[in-house]
């Protein structure tokens, strides 16, 4: 009996002492961790909206969350750039987040891939920056398509899908539709309020 308290007392003092470390490492990497997400959002953000500056863009929040992001000219606050808004759809084996940007029109002007775990050589392809280009082809498709009407090739579309990965084409293609679909009400509600 006496060695059972004895060894309930020393995984006490070892769990103690492992959380209390494991606290001290959080608080010291927590917040680089956060100005690291912050400078990716925004050099997404500007990669979405190109042409944009973080002192033009406005976060427009509900309830402590982020709806979508709003851009102005910095010279000209009057002249709106376009609106960002993130895109969350289920791919294959992982959600695949990306960032898009539209004008006014609701033409894409800009999109980025933000996150994603999909398979390895396969859905992974929808980050892929091919030799001696600057960006991902698949996600260079969407510029300049109307963010309401994006579709894979496989479904009517002129997006082409990744060979291999029609599914996670397909998340990010429907994604995008899906988010501009409430970015287009949110801004009515904006709207509508304003007046």
């Amino acid at each position: 009996m006496k060695d059972i308290i004895r060894f309930g007392l020393i995984l006490m003092i070892v769990s103690v002492v492992a959380a209390s470390a494991l606290a001290a490492v959080y608080a010291v990497t927590n917040p680089r961790i956060q100005a690291q997400k912050q400078a990716q959002l925004q050099a997404a953000l500007t990669a979405a909206l190109p042409g944009s500056t973080s002192e033009g863009m406005q976060p427009v929040s509900e309830g402590g969350e982020v709806l979508y992001y709003q851009a102005r000219d910095s010279q000209d606050s009057t002249r709106l750039l376009g609106y960002a808004v993130i895109a969350r759809g289920v791919g294959y084996s992982s959600t695949i987040e990306s960032i898009i940007g539209v004008d006014s029109s609701g033409k894409i002007i800009g999109m980025k891939v933000l996150s994603q775990a999909e398979t390895p050589g396969l859905g992974t392809k929808v980050q892929e920056i091919k030799y001696g280009e600057k960006d991902p082809w698949f996600s260079r498709q969407f510029i300049g398509r109307p963010a309401s009407q994006v579709a894979v090739d496989k479904d009517g579309g002129e997006i082409k899908a990744i060979t291999g990965a029609t599914i996670s084409s397909r998340a990010v293609a429907r994604s995008i539709n899906a988010a501009y679909g409430e970015l287009t009400k949110r801004i009515g509600q904006q709207t509508t309020q304003e007046q």
